[in-house]
């Protein structure tokens, strides 16, 4: 009889046992799949980035290296026939010695320096090679003849002598060199004509052309004229000013706007109609911004078109949702025993805010300000809606001038006719603002340590 009754006890309490080690197997296998899941989805986005990146960098980093034509110009009596510069007579007013010597420009000016760049690319040339001037011409960049008159200008004792003088290869020229064109198409599909094309070759074989790092892209502004020259300087400068902007309005009016809703403001149907606004505010699409910012700075202000001031502007009033949404976020999650132990040590309310609560959250703060500022360097809809898209060859001497900016730049290179030249302008540009935004995201990550190193 005790022996029945032990084998009743046991057998229930080994069934017990089998179902709580199911459980448990179960349990363990649901998380080992939730744990692969969770690496498998960080492993597929990374993979996308690294796709990205190096797809971006496989056709941008060819942008970087510009073919130059290097070549003896003889700037020749016959073709420079403006005579000697201008010298000071005894006597002479300042206003007439600048009345000649503006003369003696314009006359430079008026001259054919396509003929000098001809000549010099025809002695390059194997002796009685057959091409025409307009076939030669098509080697070097149209700005050649600009290059070749400034250094007349700046040293007119060059006079019926010869000196060496690197060019710009054309970006025909850049194309052929570099593979970007498929040598077997016919001649009725190629950018350049046979003769033209055999010289290239023979040119790169002697060294006449050689290749090197493409300065033209960071020092240069964009040209229409000279697609080899074009560079990234003008949207660079338009860019940094629209940031200037943003960082002085939007960082201290968001940060200030938070820390009041957050830590002073009542609880009214007021604030609450304000912070759904906000929150809705940062869910608009950032063209409806470039849409308020065409009628309110342009139209009703009249501030100018295309300028960097009213594209800070419009930036402003896209980050400052974000920047306050996740100040705010920072102020609620320092713990509320921090607050009560300042007030209980006698400190007045901004006391509080300012000396203990902000100091803790500045770190965050600062990193959610910085990646605010950086997404807003890599918008482009607002910006078009504002007349950045325009065509700009120019530096912006202040934020009140025309200018583009870098993303809007990408905008315009994309949508160039010369594909096979300016796609790999494109993705250079890329790289440049991608770098630019790494470096604003680090920033932010090495001031975070520090503040809270210090903290």
């Amino acid at each position: 009889m005790t022996d029945m009754l032990a084998a009743t006890a046991i057998k229930p309490t080994n069934e017990r046992t089998q179902r709580i080690r199911a459980s448990l197997r179960r349990r363990h296998t649901g998380e080992a799949i939730f744990r692969g899941l969770g690496l498998a989805a960080i492993i597929l986005a990374l993979g996308f980035v690294v796709l990205l990146f190096t797809d971006i960098i496989r056709k941008g980093a060819p942008a970087f290296i510009q073919s130059n034509v290097h070549l003896s110009i003889n700037f020749d009596p016959a073709i420079i026939t403006t005579g000697p510069a201008p010298v000071r007579a005894a006597g002479q007013s300042d206003a007439e010695f600048n009345g000649a010597n503006v003369k003696w420009q314009r006359d430079l000016a008026l001259l054919n320096w396509n003929k000098v760049i001809e000549a010099s690319l025809r002695a390059a040339a194997p002796a009685g090679y057959d091409i025409s001037g307009k076939d030669i011409l098509s080697i070097a960049e149209t700005d050649a003849r600009h290059q070749v008159r400034e250094a007349f200008a700046a040293n007119p004792a060059l006079l019926g002598q010869t000196t060496k003088i690197d060019v710009l290869a054309s970006a025909n020229t850049n194309n052929w060199i570099k593979g970007n064109i498929d040598r077997s198409l016919p001649d009725a599909q190629q950018q350049l004509s046979p003769q033209a094309r055999g010289l290239i070759d023979q040119l790169v074989a002697s060294g006449g052309i050689s290749s090197g790092f493409a300065w033209t892209i960071l020092t240069n502004v964009d040209s229409r004229a000279a697609p080899a020259a074009s560079g990234l300087l003008g949207a660079f400068f338009g860019t940094l000013y629209m940031m200037i902007i943003v960082i002085l309005l939007a960082v201290p009016i968001g940060v200030a706007s938070a820390i009041y809703l957050e830590e002073f403001a009542p609880k009214s149907r007021l604030t609450d109609f304000i912070e759904v606004n906000i929150n809705n505010l940062a869910a608009v699409p950032s063209i409806v911004f470039g849409l308020l910012g065409a009628a309110v700075f342009i139209n009703y202000l009249g501030l100018p078109i295309s300028a960097p001031l009213v594209g800070g502007l419009v930036l402003t009033l896209m980050t400052l949702p974000t920047i306050i949404i996740a100040t705010r976020g920072a102020l609620l999650a320092v713990s509320p025993a921090l607050r009560q132990a300042a007030l209980g040590m006698g400190a007045s309310k901004t006391q509080m805010v300012f000396h203990h609560v902000l100091p803790v959250t500045l770190p965050s703060i600062l990193t959610a300000t910085i990646i605010g500022v950086a997404h807003a360097m890599g918008e482009t809809a607002p910006l078009l809606l504002i007349g950045m898209k325009a065509f700009v060859a120019a530096v912006p001497a202040s934020p009140l001038d025309q200018a583009t900016a870098l993303p809007v730049q990408i905008y315009l290179w994309q949508g160039n006719e010369n594909r096979n030249f300016f796609e790999g302008h494109t993705s250079a540009a890329i790289m440049v603002l991608l770098a630019f935004m790494i470096l604003l995201n680090g920033t932010a990550v090495l001031l975070r340590s520090r503040l809270e190193k210090r903290a």
